[in-house]
């Protein structure tokens, strides 16, 4: 199957990113699907976009991921609907629930019940973008209105119905997620989803999760490509990354990402990169990430070993890879690679 390829751009670092919109017009041009953006405690998802909107006419615009502490779920409805009119109807809502050392950290919310509360962020979206009806939840995370005999209500609250109609009712929703039941929640009330550390090669770990999902449900898989000579070097930047998620987010006893890894069959180097990471030794960590995880989750080597392993990705149950160009020839390459 032919994969969709757009381009990730992340959140930003300590400045905004050089050239935006002409790494997206590039993008653009060379046939990338979509655009998408991130958001962790500094820059937010939806801004970029809408100047990248007002730039480009066809790509699509993908935020990748919006953390659902950071809005109530109608702010969030409020600024999918506004952005999806602003473009023309080329807006995927991407959002998830982070981690709990931003959402309890940075919005200082509780990170308790995750799978509930995105059920109820999702649903009480879909209400907002039908527009059938005023918007209603009685679920105890997100109450609409808000209960009149709940802490500090004025018990004025009622029932209201977006004024602006939307561009579309249906804006397509993709979910983060990791673990059994996020995945099968995504597959269930979304349109896309959105994994990490994906393998090709070890698809039955998610095959009951995602058993059940629509036919024109889409897998957008974030990948590392790149291309080099040198492989060792270049499964060095992954294996930093991986090692970061695994070893050192989250606690001990909960870090998700750890117990994905564990769960693709890699237990004993899980559980030997989080106790380097958390003894203070990350290049320890970092080269206990096997090079077996590194090769089967990105894209590394020369370009003909890179085209002979997308065969495994076009085989998979993935419709899409989400890529990180680091320059302006990067986009082209990668745009060979996938497209052709």
């Amino acid at each position: 199957m032919a994969l969709k390829l757009g381009l990730m751009a992340g959140y930003w670092g300590t400045n905004p990113p050089e050239d935006l919109v002409g790494v997206a017009k590039r993008a653009e041009s060379l046939g990338y699907w979509g655009f998408f953006t991130a958001e962790a405690y500094g820059s937010d998802a939806f801004t970029p976009l809408a100047w990248i909107g007002g730039h480009t006419a066809s790509i699509k615009l993908g935020t990748a991921i919006i953390q659902i502490s950071a809005r109530t779920p109608t702010s969030a409805a409020m600024h999918a609907l506004t952005l999806d009119h602003l473009s023309k109807g080329r807006l995927i809502l991407g959002l998830g629930v982070s981690g709990p050392q931003v959402v309890e950290g940075w919005y200082g919310r509780p990170f308790s019940k995750p799978l509930a509360r995105t059920r109820e962020y999702i649903s009480i979206i879909h209400q907002v973008m039908a527009r059938e009806g005023p918007v209603t939840n009685s679920g105890p995370h997100y109450p609409i209105p808000y209960p009149t005999d709940a802490p500090g209500s004025w018990g004025l609250g009622k029932p209201l119905k977006p004024i602006t109609h939307p561009f579309r009712p249906n804006v397509p929703i993709f979910l983060g997620a990791e673990g059994p039941k996020n995945v099968a929640l995504a597959s269930e009330v979304c349109d896309g989803w959105y994994p990490l550390f994906y393998s090709p090669f070890r698809e039955e770990v998610y095959k009951d999760s995602i058993a059940d999902r629509p036919k024109e449900f889409e897998i957008l898989c974030p990948v590392n490509i790149r291309v080099t000579d040198d492989l060792e070097a270049g499964r060095l930047e992954v294996k930093q990354n991986i090692a970061l998620y695994v070893g050192g987010m989250g606690s001990r006893d909960r870090n998700f990402h750890n117990k994905l890894v564990s769960r693709m069959g890699f237990e004993d180097a899980a559980t030997r990169i989080q106790d380097l990471y958390l003894d203070g030794k990350k290049s320890d960590a970092i080269a206990a990430v096997p090079d077996e995880l590194v090769d089967e989750i990105s894209l590394v080597g020369p370009k003909e070993v890179i085209r002979q392993r997308l065969a495994a990705w076009e085989d998979s149950a993935v419709t899409g890879l989400l890529v990180w160009p680091k320059t302006t020839k990067d986009i082209a390459t990668f745009a060979e690679l996938v497209l052709g």
